[in-house]
């Protein structure tokens, strides 16, 4: 039995198999790794539209009359939903698809709309294992196909660029790179 010829046809089997999965996971863990660092959410797209109130209001005189004309300024009349007081200078309008923050003492509206951004949503749906039931089994599939395909892959070239070679040092730098990480961040 020749393994070499197996251990290319499980690779490359493999590698085709898993090549959606692996775009998915690719992407969405791009996306992931800055929401983490807080530089865009991934998941919805915010933004915000500040208006003014002609007049500074008072928790007191807020009534409904009020929020109408809070929602015909901001032109969120047909989204409303409710409001409520965070605190004595603050009240909040929620909308469908959004929210509405008043400061009561200057009048100032800020309008904020959100909505699911088109690909990367859905993409990080399955990231965080949202469907759960079939999705996880096949998820783990993946992760052990991964393991298999980077077992493979070790094996696939013989000589100075294989395992035995360059290869074995490229092997090496790809092991200790997550591990000096892990010392970094968690011990230093």
């Amino acid at each position: 039995m020749n393994w070499r010829k197996w251990n290319r046809w499980i690779h490359r089997e493999l590698g085709f198999l898993f090549f959606g999965m692996t775009i998915v996971y690719g992407i969405s863990g791009i996306a992931l790794n800055h929401h983490v660092t807080r530089d865009w959410d991934p998941g919805i797209i915010t933004r915000s539209v500040i208006n003014q109130y002609p007049d500074p209001l008072q928790k007191s005189s807020v009534d409904r009359t009020t929020i109408e004309e809070i929602l015909e300024i901001s032109g969120e009349k047909e989204n409303y939903k409710q409001y409520y007081f965070p605190s004595d200078n603050l009240l909040m309008i929620y909308l469908k698809g959004g929210h509405i923050t008043v400061d009561l003492h200057s009048g100032r509206i800020q309008t904020t709309k959100i909505r699911s951004r088109p690909v990367f949503s859905e993409l990080n749906y399955l990231h965080y294992n949202k469907p759960k039931k079939l999705w996880t089994w096949f998820s783990d599939l993946y992760a052990f196909g991964l393991v298999l395909i980077a077992i493979s892959g070790l094996f696939l070239i013989k000589g100075r660029k294989g395992i035995t070679g360059r290869g074995g040092v490229l092997t090496l730098i790809g092991i200790l790179l997550p591990l000096l990480f892990l010392v970094i961040y968690l011990w230093v």
